[in-house]
């Protein structure tokens, strides 16, 4: 059995009256792929922040090998290499790359201030050179701006940035979902690659089922804040026990499709 990289505690968060996340727990496993799944509201990226450090929890743990999140960074020096070293644990990549890119920077230069900030010490145009030929681009994509890719080369270079601090988790928070279907496909290939040559954990947030079932070992769904279902991906994607997980394999557009009897079925949950 493999060892746990990620463990997430009893989370819980509030916005006034709002509960958005409702103790939420899960594990995921060293080189394991977990997907969180739901619709807008459910809570799902609001848990993606938290674990990445974004966002504050009133209550509960975020854990990596063992080590709680939240003793990192307490005071002076001590604490910006807490911090440092917080940041190096969990990296993620947003659904808008051009949004999480400086767009006066180059792909380069983008690499070499990260890498300058977390390994000063390192050669960083060898780095540079291997992280660029990991996502599939290279010195011409390095001296480009933002501006200048593709949609899907810019989540390749958001993706190379995350992994150049090498990372225990990667959180891919609807990763894929502003990509051309042929696109997608090109980056969940080269996401299940990286993860097969570096043992990397990934964290899927995401609404589309058909990316959960084609990249994750295991699934939690969530509503109103809470975990409703939770297993691995074969089994809950197959069998759905719970209500809500149904509805959100029948809400998937298909031959025989009814959107009147789904909004219905919603309505009565």
């Amino acid at each position: 059995m493999r060892k746990t990289v990620l463990e997430a505690v009893g989370l819980r968060r509030a916005y006034g009256p709002v509960l958005a996340v409702d103790d939420v727990s899960f594990r995921l496993a060293e080189g394991g792929s977990l997907g969180i799944v739901g619709e807008s509201g459910s809570g799902k990226t609001t848990t993606a922040r938290i674990v990445v450090g974004l966002e504050h929890a009133d209550g509960g743990r975020v854990l990596v090998h063992g080590r709680d999140r939240g003793d990192h960074g307490r005071g002076g020096v001590r604490g910006r290499a807490g911090r440092l070293a917080r940041a190096r644990e969990v990296q993620m990549v947003f659904q808008d790359p051009f949004l999480s890119l400086d767009p006066r920077t180059s792909v380069g230069a983008a690499l070499r201030e990260t890498l300058r900030l977390h390994f000063p010490g390192a050669d960083q145009a060898r780095r540079i050179a291997e992280l660029l030929d990991q996502v599939g681009l290279g010195a011409r994509e390095a001296d480009a701006l933002p501006r200048q890719l593709s949609g899907g080369q810019r989540q390749r270079v958001a993706i190379a940035r995350a992994l150049a601090v090498e990372p225990a988790v990667l959180v891919l928070d609807e990763a894929v979902a502003a990509l051309d279907v042929s696109v997608q496909a090109q980056i969940l290939n080269l996401l299940a690659d990286i993860r097969e040559q570096t043992g990397i954990g990934y964290l899927f947030i995401t609404h589309d089922l058909g990316v959960v079932r084609c990249v994750t070992d295991d699934v939690v769904v969530m509503r109103h804040g809470r975990i409703v279902e939770a297993g691995p991906t074969s089994q809950v994607l197959a069998a759905p026990e719970h209500p809500y997980t149904r509805l959100l394999l029948e809400s998937v557009p298909r031959p025989g499709w009814d959107p009147q009897g789904i909004a219905a079925a919603r309505r009565a949950l």
